[in-house]
């Protein structure tokens, strides 16, 4: 994949291409965005780019050093992905062993770590050091959604890149020509997942429309049972926790999901009741049925229900008990 077929960053890239045009790369860059949106990727791009052998800006898919690094294969290029909730010092240490050497065969040693803001102090630390004196054939990428976590000293040693999401509207029509997702759950993917395409690509091979219809009615039917309220969340399990490294981790993906989904419900029904039009709905497959509830609750009563979910989402960082959590849920929301 070459920056061409990064989609959404045009700003992004052209800077990129302008580091590599003037020859002036910087020893350490800061990718900063929302989560889901492509700057891990972005990174494997500038790092193909930086060592890409046909000298061009835009790396060319086609060599032997593009080719190795897109199979994780290139002894220069580096990905620090700890299997630890954190990355601990003993993986900086080793980044500084490696980073004063001469490359094997690139232009530049790259070394990525996709996800910065797991950096502890003491590996800060480490890592400030080696910001400090940076080594002339080398390129640390440092990609983060949690810009703030990290040390201000370490984000002054870098060249700071901002990512922002697609906007939504961009974002449907991508889904629907590029990667042929029918129209209605192209319009829910791109505004669920507010612009991030890496987020939205996590359901595409899903029923999504199916399995947050399931969410909504579970919560909403004084019918359902817990039995229809587990089915719902099981139907999530397997995308938001695709990439989870543990089992609570997966099961917390998924009550994020459930929880989002249902707020999506209740802001489409503020947004109708508020006058806005409906085609920034995210549930505009269920369009008829929110302004028919829109023409009914009070604005008091959708504020109620959004406060709970919120407040819910909290609970899920607290080891809440699970059923307990979603009992009350189900109940304040009925009640409203």
């Amino acid at each position: 994949m070459a920056f061409s077929n990064i989609k959404g960053h045009d700003k992004v890239i052209e800077r990129l291409k302008g580091f590599l045009r003037e020859n002036r790369l910087a020893g350490a860059y800061l990718f900063a965005g929302p989560k889901g949106i492509g700057k891990a990727l972005m990174a494997l791009e500038f790092a193909k780019a930086i060592n890409c052998e046909k000298g061009s800006p835009d790396p060319c898919d086609s060599c032997v050093s593009c080719v190795r690094i897109d199979k994780n294969a290139h002894p220069d290029v580096h990905i620090i992905d700890p299997q630890d909730p954190e990355i601990k010092i003993e993986y900086i240490r080793q980044l500084q062993k490696e980073i004063n050497l001469k490359p094997y065969e690139a232009r530049k040693k790259i070394f990525i770590i996709p996800a910065a803001e797991q950096l502890n102090s003491a590996s800060a630390s480490c890592l400030l050091k080696t910001l400090e004196e940076p080594a002339p054939n080398s390129v640390i990428i440092l990609v983060t959604d949690k810009p703030a976590s990290l040390l201000k000293t370490i984000i002054s040693r870098c060249q700071i890149i901002k990512f922002s999401a697609i906007l939504p509207g961009y974002l449907e029509r991508l889904l629907n020509t590029d990667y042929r997702l029918e129209p209605q759950a192209a319009h829910f993917l791109a505004y669920f997942c507010e612009g991030r395409l890496g987020h939205a690509l996590l359901w595409k091979d899903s029923d999504i429309l199916v399995a947050k219809n399931a969410i909504i009615d579970s919560a909403l039917s004084p019918k359902a049972s817990s039995g229809d309220y587990a089915l719902a969340i099981e139907k999530l399990s397997p995308v938001s926790g695709a990439n989870s490294r543990n089992r609570l981790e997966q099961e917390r993906g998924a009550l994020r999901s459930y929880f989002n989904i249902l707020a999506s419900w209740f802001r489409d029904i503020y947004l109708l009741k508020a006058g806005i039009p409906s085609g920034g709905l995210i549930n505009l497959d269920r369009k008829d049925e929110l302004r028919r509830v829109a023409g009914k609750v009070k604005f008091s009563d959708i504020e109620n229900a959004l406060q709970q979910i919120s407040s819910s989402l909290l609970c899920i960082e607290q080891n809440v008990n699970t059923r307990l959590l979603l009992t009350h849920l189900r109940w304040a929301i009925r009640s409203t």
